[in-house]
This record gives C-alpha cells, structure tokens and sequence, in this order.
C-alpha cells in the first residue's frame, strides 16, 4: 500500500491526523522536530512549506505521507515533480496577517491554474476553503471543487477578533468557526472534509462529531519549545481520532 493510500485508508476510517508544520515555516531544525513528532506518534501525515531543500529533507526523513502546502500554483508543481504525496492550496493564514482576504472565485483561479501544471492522477489535492467568505459561498465552492476532482477540503475559521478569553472557554471560542463550517460542508458535499484552526486535544473530537475525516492540527503542535512536547501532544490527537473509527464502526 502506498504512502498515500495509508492517508486514504485513515481519511476513509475518520480518523485522519494532519500535523501541520508552518506554510510559511521555513525553519529546517523546527520543521525536522515536528515532522519526527507527527511520525513518533503514529500521525497519518506531515505538511510543510513549499521549499526545495525542506522537501528534499523531509522526502529523506520520513516515510509518511507528506503534504505540501502553498497558495502559488507553480510551487504546488515543484513540489509535485518532488514527490510530494500530497499537495494543498492553502492555508490563508499568511494572507489574513497582511489583512489579505481570498474570494472563492481566487481559490477557483488559483486551483484551475494547479491542475493545468500538474497531472492530477500523479498526486491527492487537498485546497482549503476560505473561513472568511459567507457559508453560502463555502458551499458553493466546494461543490465546485468535487466536480473538478479535488480529494479534500480543508476547512478553516478566519476571525479578527484578539479579543479571545483565557482557558477551555478560548480554545472552544477559537475553533467555533470551523466547526460551524465543517457541519455546512460536511452536510453538503461527498468530498471528505478535514477540520483545521484552533484543533487541539481540547476541540479534536468536537471536529470528528461535526462530520470531519479528518483534523489538522499546526500550533498546539509546532509552537510547543521542545520535540517531547510535540510527540506528546501529538499523540493524544491521534489517540482522540483512533476513538473516533470506533464510533463510526457502531453505527455503520
């Protein structure tokens, strides 16, 4: 079985473990620490930037799927040619911190660009939908991505306000959004969905109740100071999604 037909086979089983390194993490020592991490705790996959030497590594590394994330298509091709398993147009993350918003028409671009560079039987293409435009577009958007063949969507919750409070209550308050849009999604459209912003141990499994087949988790992760704290972490994520194959085995 393939790298990425093991992905298939947790995505398939909802209970998929994406540990997120960074879009814009081009930090190789931090990179390294998080990629062992997600594979020391039995992760269903990695995702990293669109650099070459960061790939070269990671592909060297690690026999786990990877993912490489990037919002230019011509990157998403590079790493394509370097045996990426997995690409992802996305995260907007990187946007949002210069006050960029991305329209579901851009992401539709974007994505049509991808496809006219790559061989999409050669790789599993994963494109996030924009947390920040209405729910109404978030479903038209990823309607349209099925169509096109896209493997997965990526959910995300985009919010402004800094004003977020302390404890179980923040965490919660932080991941709301996506959760609200994985329910949307997940309701609408075949294509399996994979929950991303603000999962952690705390708000995992409310991603698998909302219909997620997947979590992807990057800063209760990639921002801890030491590996051991990333393997831990790391871990109980994948620990909160086995629980999740169980609950669906009851109620097929």
């Amino acid at each position: 079985m393939s790298r990425i037909d093991l992905f298939k086979q947790a995505l398939s089983e909802k209970r998929a473990v994406k540990i997120i390194s960074g879009i814009d993490n081009f930090d190789a020592d931090r990179v390294a620490n998080v990629v062992m991490a997600a594979q020391q705790s039995g992760a269903s996959a990695v995702d990293i930037c669109a650099d070459r030497e960061i790939i070269s590594m990671v592909r060297e590394m690690t026999d786990m799927p990877v993912f490489v994330s990037s919002i230019k298509p011509e990157e998403l091709a590079m790493a394509v040619s370097m045996g990426a398993d997995a690409i992802e147009l996305g995260n907007f993350d990187a946007l949002y911190k210069h006050g960029i918003s991305m329209s579901a028409n851009q992401v539709l671009d974007l994505v049509r660009e991808t496809l006219s560079l790559i061989n999409k039987e050669e790789v599993f293409f994963c494109v996030t939908v924009p947390g920040s435009i209405d729910i109404s577009e978030q479903i038209s958007l990823a309607r349209e991505l099925e169509i096109m063949g896209i493997d997965l969507i990526q959910t995300e919750g985009h919010y402004s306000s800094s004003d977020i409070p302390s404890g179980v209550r923040g965490l919660v308050e932080r991941a709301e959004l996506t959760l609200a849009n994985t329910i949307e999604l997940s309701r609408n459209v075949d294509i399996p969905v994979m929950t991303a912003t603000g999962i952690n141990p705390t708000t995992a499994s409310l991603a698998f109740a909302s219909g997620a087949s997947a979590i992807g988790c990057g800063s209760c992760v990639n921002k801890l100071e030491s590996e051991i704290s990333m393997i831990a972490v790391s871990r109980e994520l994948v620990e909160i999604a086995s629980r999740n194959i169980s609950r669906v085995r009851e109620l097929v």
